[in-house]
C-alpha cells in the first residue's frame, strides 16, 4: 500500500527525505524478520534505549557498529556441533541474526551491555551548538513609542 505524502509537505522543508523513509518502514514491515525481539523505549528526552533478547549469544558473539545514520547489530554463534547428543526439542535458536536501525540525525551509541540475556544499547541525541534553538534580537527603525510613567 502506497501513501501520498504530499499534504505534509505543502509547509516543510528539507523534509522530503521523511516520506521515502515512511515508505520504505510500511513496505518493508511484512517482510521484516522478527528475531531477535527487541524493545525500544525513550528514557529521556534525548534519550534512548534499545534492548534485545539474545539468549544464548555472548559479548564475543556480537558486533555493534555505526555508519552515518544506521546502527547495526549483528550475532553469530557457530553452529554446535551435534556431539551424538539426540535432541527431542530444539527450541533455543542458535541462527545469526543482522538487525538494523535507522537512527535520527545527531543520535549516536554512548554504551552497550549484555546482562540476562539481553542487549542493552544506549542512545544519545547530542545537538551540536549551532543547531540548538537560539532567540533572534529584532531590531527595526520603525516608529518608537514613549512610554510615560504615573506620577
Amino acid at each position: 500500500m502506497r501513501y501520498d505524502f504530499t499534504p505534509l509537505f505543502r509547509s516543510t522543508v528539507g523534509f522530503d527525505q521523511v516520506g521515502r523513509l515512511l515508505d520504505a518502514a510500511l513496505t518493508a514491515q511484512d517482510s521484516a524478520p522478527n528475531y531477535p525481539p527487541y524493545d525500544i523505549e525513550r528514557t529521556d528526552e534525548n534519550a534512548y534505549r534499545i534492548t534485545m533478547a539474545i539468549a544464548g549469544f555472548g559479548q564475543k558473539d556480537l558486533e555493534i557498529t555505526q555508519q552515518d545514520n544506521v546502527l547495526t547489530v549483528k550475532g553469530e554463534r557457530p553452529q554446535p556441533e551435534a556431539d551424538g547428543v539426540l535432541y527431542l526439542h530444539r527450541g533455543i535458536a542458535a541462527r545469526s541474526f543482522e538487525r538494523r536501525f535507522t537512527l535520527a540525525e545527531y543520535v549516536n551509541v554512548k554504551a552497550a551491555s549484555v546482562e540476562n540475556g539481553l542487549l542493552i544499547v544506549e542512545l544519545q541525541r547530542e545537538l551540536p551548538e549551532a543547531k540548538r534553538p537560539r532567540t533572534i534580537a529584532i531590531n527595526g527603525s520603525g516608529p518608537q513609542r514613549l512610554v510615560k510613567k504615573a506620577a
